[in-house]
């Protein structure tokens, strides 16, 4: 059974997506709501999470945008 993969590219470009997205729904909550340091970095962490999960169940394959050699399979 194929699995749904990301390409290199489009994975780089989801992520910085997500990236963007999360950090701005965090300030945008903080700032409407009386949220302290603690609140704020637990929903950090779970969003950083939520990506480690897509990473490590290969649904994303990241390439950094080219800046890392890739390993090559031999």
């Amino acid at each position: 059974m194929k699995r749904l993969q990301f390409n290199a590219l489009a994975s780089d470009i989801f992520i910085t997506i997500y990236v963007l997205v999360t950090l701005f729904l965090r300030f945008k909550l903080e700032s409407q709501t009386a949220t302290g340091a603690i609140e704020s970095v637990v929903m950090g962490l779970c969003f950083v999470v939520l990506l480690w999960a897509m990473i490590k169940l290969k649904f994303l394959n990241p390439n950094w945008f080219g800046l890392f050699k890739t390993k090559s399979k031999s």
